[in-house]
């Protein structure tokens, strides 16, 4: 450290630039040292203009319609899930040190799983029809600065990053704690998304379930102890509540619903409507034809402009469609899961008429969502437990587990509040 002196006081200069610390409110300080060359790394892929567009979309679509404080990005969510990430996998590393040359992949898939998602995250791809995962392995290999990025740490490192969105690398045990049913993604949008819109049964234990994990260097795969089971059974919990409770309420799948009519609406004539050239692709072309600069040119920021445009249409459905949307003026939704699919259907038959008698489009003012829950599956191998018998997979040693296996559908019907008097005598 160089002294300064001013006058008879003499203060250190710290060497300033070395590390880099984004404050998360879940996770606290995150702190990335650039005298590390695998951090210098990430810190690299973070200033690119791919990664920071991700600060423009957000990570729970139109949640925030129902919860207010879900308004969190992608950009939060990946910084997250690389906190969670490094943090186990550097423990594992010192107990296991053929682990070391995996850090650099495990870490850069950790922070750029989500790199493809569109406007509105999952709300957007339901909406256009697409995967973000094919739009991420696509920005990997076709983004000039990213590809640079990769190539220059190792001429070999985004090749590695798709075998793990793909699941074929080599040690298995980097594909599960990447992607699978125990992993740094799940940890960190489950106590994120708990967090942003104060479900509290969405808290975990989080400090004992990165202790339960490790690694079984015989098989190459992950494991967790017996002696925390319960927590592996309580995250397993959490996340069926969060998918039954938020992901899936009622509002949720409302809005995404109307959102999903209002697209549907704006294909039909794009050329009518107030469209930038982004968006006039967007709604004239496959979304995975696109070019790349089309694609990532697109955020929530562009979408919400347009629907604001769209109020003014000509076409009197589009423009109550984003009206409706704007002041949240939502859609009704009741859950008819109780009812067999033959009453079901009748329900949504009666709804059409009764639609179409107030002079509206059936098609785009009400209709029948049905859509399944299952709290674990064995994507990946499952969870794996290191018994004193060996490995056992989880369902077979918990009764909570197997019936968190078991797919569960729930189906809603959706309309114009201004027919809530007639649905709810029907019910």
């Amino acid at each position: 450290m160089k002294p300064i002196q001013t006058g008879q006081f003499v203060f250190a200069q710290p060497f300033m630039g070395q590390t880099r610390t984004y404050h998360d409110p879940v996770h606290g300080a995150i702190t990335l040292d650039r005298r590390d060359p695998v951090e210098q790394l990430l810190v690299r892929l973070i200033d690119t203009v791919p990664f920071q567009r991700l600060r423009r979309v957000r990570q729970l679509g139109a949640a925030s319609f129902t919860f207010h404080g879900a308004e969190g990005s992608r950009f939060t969510h990946s910084l997250g899930v690389l906190w969670v990430a490094r943090r186990v996998f550097d423990r594992l590393q010192n107990n296991y040190p053929e682990l070391k040359n995996h850090r650099a992949v495990v870490l850069v898939a950790a922070l750029l799983h989500d790199l493809g998602h569109g406007p509105y995250s999952h709300t957007g791809e339901e909406m256009f029809q697409f995967h973000h995962e094919f739009w991420t392995s696509k920005i990997l290999f076709y983004d000039p600065d990213i590809r640079q990025i990769l190539d220059e740490f190792s001429s070999d490192l985004g090749q590695k990053i798709l075998q793990i969105y793909q699941n074929i690398y080599p040690l298995k045990f980097v594909c599960q704690w990447v992607s699978g049913q125990l992993d740094c993604d799940r940890l960190d949008y489950l106590m994120r998304d708990s967090y942003l819109t104060g479900a509290a049964y969405g808290r975990l234990d989080l400090d004992r379930i990165v202790a339960a994990v490790d690694y079984d260097p015989d098989a190459g795969t992950l494991v967790v102890h017996p002696k925390s089971l319960a927590a592996i059974e309580h995250y397993l919990v959490v996340r069926y509540f969060m998918y039954a409770q938020v992901y899936n309420h009622r509002k949720n799948v409302a809005v995404t619903w109307m959102l999903c009519r209002l697209i549907e609406r704006a294909k039909l004539y794009p050329e009518k409507l107030y469209c930038d050239a982004t968006m006039t692709r967007w709604l004239t072309q496959p979304i995975d034809c696109l070019e790349l600069r089309d694609y990532l040119a697109a955020d929530d920021d562009v979408l919400n402009y347009h629907i604001h445009r769209w109020t003014g249409a000509d076409d009197g459905i589009l423009a109550d469609l984003c009206q409706r949307f704007l002041q949240r003026n939502l859609f009704k939704i009741v859950e008819i899961t109780p009812y067999c699919e033959a009453v079901q259907q009748k329900l949504l038959n009666q709804t059409r008429e009764a639609v179409q008698k107030l002079g509206w489009d059936d098609h785009y003012y009400c209709g029948l969502h049905r859509r399944s829950i299952r709290g674990y599956t064995l994507y990946q191998k499952g969870i794996l437990v290191q018994t004193a018998q060996g490995v056992q997979e989880i369902n077979e040693l918990s009764p909570l587990v197997q019936s968190l296996s078991q797919a569960q559908t729930r189906a809603w019907l959706i309309y114009p509040r201004e027919l809530n008097a007639s649905i709810m005598a029907w019910l």
